[in-house]
């Protein structure tokens, strides 16, 4: 069972021994292993296509995590790592200056969500996570988290594009009714156009698809 157990290892298997103790047998050795979501390599390829640059926080073994890392095509992995150890590690990205998501599903991630500026949980974890989480997926589908940064962005743009309609119609009107060059009629057909426009274009939005 030496060369087995070597070979699982090597694999990145997690290994458990059944052993007699009197007089000292091994009786069976169980290797363990993560098998990843379907489409957890294609969302990590998605987040790389976005700019997104990802890593793995794992509270496995080193050989575990770096084999499942390896097959997802993440280059940054960190193993054995305690709960209060993945929001340490989140906050030092932040210190450094960068925007943080973190996604998980146990209590063990619940810290690391609270502290990220995103806390992305899948709706199948604990309730820990759950509450910790800004984001709750409706399905533990990995491929759901490039899509849920993606909404974000053309939300966050239509917000952008209607503050910028409704300054521009307040810029505009204002002065002009302040020297009588626009009657109330007019003002308030340019009121109502105003809301109509940014309406519109949140409506825009219904248009939004994620990439396959």
């Amino acid at each position: 069972m030496a060369a087995e157990a070597e070979a699982a290892a090597g694999r990145g298997e997690t290994l458990s021994w059944l052993i007699r103790p009197e007089p000292p047998e091994a009786l069976a050795l169980l290797a363990f292993a993560d098998t990843p979501r379907e489409s957890a390599g294609a969302a990590v390829a998605a987040l790389a296509a976005q700019g997104v640059a990802t890593a793995m926080l794992s509270g496995d073994g080193p050989a575990a995590a770096r084999a499942v890392a390896q097959g997802l095509g993440i280059a940054e992995v960190a193993a054995e790592v305690l709960p209060a150890q993945k929001a340490e590690r989140v906050a030092a990205r932040q210190r450094e200056g960068r925007r943080v998501a973190m996604v998980g599903d146990g209590v063990n991630d619940a810290a690391a969500l609270a502290t990220a500026d995103l806390g992305i949980a899948m709706g199948s974890g604990t309730d820990a996570a759950i509450a910790a989480a800004h984001v709750t997926l409706l399905r533990p589908d990995p491929a759901l988290v490039p899509a849920t940064l993606s909404i974000t962005r053309a939300t966050l743009a239509k917000i952008r594009q209607n503050l910028a309609w409704a300054f521009g119609f307040n810029t505009l009107g204002i002065p002009l009714a302040a020297f009588g060059l626009l009657s109330p009629a007019l003002a308030g057909a340019a009121m109502a156009f105003s809301s109509v426009a940014v309406l519109s274009n949140a409506l825009l939005l219904r248009r939004w698809r994620a990439r396959a």
